[in-house]
């Protein structure tokens, strides 16, 4: 039969095409809060570089996009032992119709697959493991076990006489670029445990380390709390004593 002809066009593999070619031909910028100023809060993928070699491959989500997941990882990136956040290089790509495709899964594939690619896979991508998870061991291919956390590094935080430890707490929480996870009321409350709430502390002047101020505030509440660090975050909870793997004890009250 004549004047009929059938045609599929590949859209995901030519969306996947084009997208490489964008990706390949765009300059790496420092991840870093000035360059993140430009970046839009839309959906999109991205790469990071660790001295200008691939580690990492994303893709927004419902919850965040490209300024919020970048921004992210920036913090992600502080404060880490063996690891300058001027190393770390970012490329990204806004796609204004944003399909269901998988394209984070494609590109990875691209690009080598995931063991070619640090980042993914090491748990880089994700967010606070829960209390659940805290005494899992942890793989020495982990982005924690390679660039465990710093405690040692100062940041800006003071504490006033008088302040109540649940207060200090808080703040601390906001100002580190990682997860400090405490014991709170217990429950689903998210009210502040007793012990931190009817504690008050001696003044503290900054800056300080994450270790320092931790010690500061342990030192004051009752007896049985202890404070941990773990590769990539910590955690103070009234169970002293208690070990973890790979965990460091910081603090511990009533010692």
């Amino acid at each position: 039969m004549t004047g009929y002809v059938e045609f599929e066009f590949d859209l995901p593999g030519a969306l996947l095409s084009r997208l490489i070619t964008i990706l390949d031909d765009l300059q790496p910028a420092p991840l870093n809060a000035a360059n993140l100023s430009n970046v839009p809060e839309e959906q999109g993928v991205y790469q990071l570089f660790l001295d200008d070699r691939l580690v990492y491959v994303g893709k927004t989500d419902a919850e965040a996009g490209l300024h919020k997941r970048l921004t992210r990882h920036a913090r992600k990136v502080m404060y880490r032992v063996g690891l300058d956040p001027m190393r770390v290089s970012f490329k990204a790509v806004r796609i204004f119709v944003f399909t269901a495709m998988d394209l984070e899964s494609d590109l990875i594939r691209h690009y080598g697959g995931v063991k070619a690619i640090d980042w993914n896979g090491s748990g880089f991508g994700s967010n606070d493991p829960g209390r659940e998870r805290d005494t899992t061991k942890i793989d020495l291919g982990n982005y924690d076990a390679k660039f465990p956390i710093d405690i040692d590094r100062e940041v800006a935080y003071a504490i006033d006489a008088g302040e109540m430890a649940a207060d200090a707490l808080a703040r601390l929480k906001e100002a580190l670029p990682y997860t400090f996870r405490f014991e709170s009321k217990g429950g689903r409350s998210r009210k502040p445990h007793p012990d931190t709430e009817l504690t008050p502390l001696a003044a503290l002047t900054g800056p300080v380390t994450p270790r320092e101020a931790i010690r500061h505030i342990v030192a004051s509440l009752p007896k049985g709390w202890q404070a941990t660090a773990l590769p990539g975050y910590i955690i103070m909870y009234r169970e002293a004593p208690r070990t973890y793997p790979h965990g460091e004890v910081i603090a511990v009250s009533g010692d």
